[in-house]
């Protein structure tokens, strides 16, 4: 389940990392009467569960209160990648010297966490992982070590944060551990020009298998879903829609995230994360084709799968499983390694469908998909 950005900052609050104050709202009459409360400047936010707010127009700066006012009755009913804004948050503007970006995420394929972290963060951190992939660290974490002074300051050393987010880097972990957290992102993570490091944003997706431990966010709230991660959500598939032209699909987040970078390098954009997991059935994989090729800005789509404990010749199976139920338009280009990569590249070549290529690297794949999803 994702928080809203509000109770996800509420979280990192709890477990001592620095926030902004801040308010919710959705009223407009309310937001001037809050902006007030504030200091009367202010910046006023969309909540909504997706990225991209500030380029949409959802986060705005507002000089004093009926500036908020105004602010907040034009974000209120935006409509933002297919989520209808019900409330906003208001909250304090901070005197910012640098951004940061940092976060931790399941990689289930590798059976551990990664921390992600870079100096350069801000509203344009994917641009940032695509053209220099060199400026994001990576930094696998075991989960039964999790992130200590040491951890930290080795993530922070490896990103070029300032020695000051090694505290913060140890109080994200918790945040991670204690609440039942899959991801746990700040975008930014800045250094104010009085030296204290504030969290100005925060993402955190919960394990729905721990819903029973954490009731007080209440069920989650499919009216705010994109359409497609609810169908997704609805077939238990871990899927985010983004902004791009080519769909992607493999197993890990890790590779699933690399794809992206990948693809990204090569001139197109991703259309979607979607980790089918470390043990996907031939079911799972059509289920994936299903959802990804659902979405009518998808031109082109990559499986990239290194088999471990999935099995390479059962997601060739649910691929033309897939194309046979769905018929899809848009071409397929597939990449297969590892445990039983023979026998799954046997199986396409067999049944040579005109929509499937394959290519045997994850490069050359990339390549190949961001040629057809751009052509013309």
């Amino acid at each position: 389940m994702d928080l809203y950005e509000h109770q996800a900052r509420e979280l990192l609050a709890e477990h001592g990392v620095l926030v902004p104050r801040a308010e919710v709202t959705d009223s407009a009459a309310q937001a001037r009467r809050i902006a007030r409360a504030l200091g009367g400047r202010v910046v006023v936010k969309a909540q909504v569960r997706t990225g991209g707010r500030g380029k949409a127009g959802g986060v705005s700066i507002a000089a004093d209160p009926p500036a908020a006012e105004r602010t907040a009755r034009r974000i209120l009913g935006m409509d933002i990648k297919g989520h209808r804004v019900g409330k906003v948050m208001l909250a304090e503007p901070v005197d910012i010297d640098a951004e940061f970006y940092v976060s931790y995420v399941l990689d289930r394929a590798a059976g551990r966490f990664l921390a992600i972290a870079s100096a350069e963060g801000g509203m344009d951190i994917e641009e940032v992982a695509a053209s220099r992939p060199d400026a994001v660290a990576r930094i696998p974490v075991d989960p039964a070590e999790g992130v200590t002074p040491a951890k930290a300051a080795e993530i922070a050393a490896a990103a070029g944060l300032p020695p000051q987010t090694v505290d913060v880097l140890v109080r994200l972990w918790q945040v991670l551990v204690r609440e039942d957290a899959l991801l746990v992102e700040v975008n930014p993570l800045v250094r104010t020009r009085q030296g204290r490091i504030v969290a100005l944003d925060g993402k955190v997706t919960l394990d729905d298998n721990a819903r029973f431990r954490q009731a007080r966010w209440g069920s989650d709230d499919p009216g705010h879903h994109d359409p497609l991660e609810a169908a997704a959500a609805a077939k238990g598939l871990n899927y985010v829609r983004l902004d791009g032209e080519v769909g992607v699909i493999g197993n890990g987040a890790g590779l699933v995230m690399s794809t992206l970078d990948v693809v990204a390098g090569c001139g197109a954009r991703p259309a979607n994360f979607l980790d089918i997991g470390g043990g996907a059935s031939a079911e799972v994989m059509a289920a994936g084709l299903d959802v990804v090729l659902s979405d009518p800005a998808v031109r082109a789509v990559l499986v990239n799968v290194f088999g471990g404990i999935t099995a390479c010749d059962a997601v060739a199976d649910g691929i033309l499983r897939a194309v046979d139920r769905i018929r899809p338009a848009k071409p397929l280009v597939v990449r297969l390694d590892g445990n039983n990569a023979v026998r799954g590249r046997a199986l396409l070549d067999e049944r040579a469908h005109p929509l499937v290529q394959q290519v045997p690297t994850m490069d050359g794949a990339a390549r190949r998909v961001a040629d057809l999803a751009t052509a013309g």
